[in-house]
């Protein structure tokens, strides 16, 4: 599996597997990091049906990569719970919304993490 560096000064927070819908669309499954700078998450595969399909394979990579949302460019974190899914919706300064899914579980503590400095 792939590491990433923490920054000077950064210090990591915690890690949960979740959902991650980016503003282009697709949904992907894997890692999100968060420390006192930013958040970072880690695609582990395409959670498409197409995608499930193609990780599946022995030759799937471990990582389809890294996207990085620094804290200072969060503009406004909201939640949407409903009985099945439990999301924290993130809108960047540009006004990119970025939608990570908790599924069942809540998704309170993830929040508290991306709220903290």
């Amino acid at each position: 599996m792939s590491t990433f560096e923490l920054e000077q000064g950064e210090t990591k927070i915690d890690t949960w597997t979740l959902l991650y819908v980016p503003p282009s669309g697709g949904k992907f499954n894997g890692k999100l990091t968060i420390t006192n700078k930013r958040l970072i998450y880690e695609a582990q595969y395409d959670a498409s049906i197409l995608g499930t399909i193609a990780a599946s394979s022995a030759y799937a990579p471990s990582s389809l990569g890294y996207s990085s949302f620094p804290k200072d460019d969060i503009e406004n974190i909201e939640t949407s719970k409903s009985f099945l899914s439990k999301k924290a919706i993130i809108t960047m300064k540009n006004g990119e919304k970025h939608i990570f899914d908790y599924g069942m579980l809540n998704i309170d503590k993830v929040v508290a993490a991306m709220t903290s400095r």
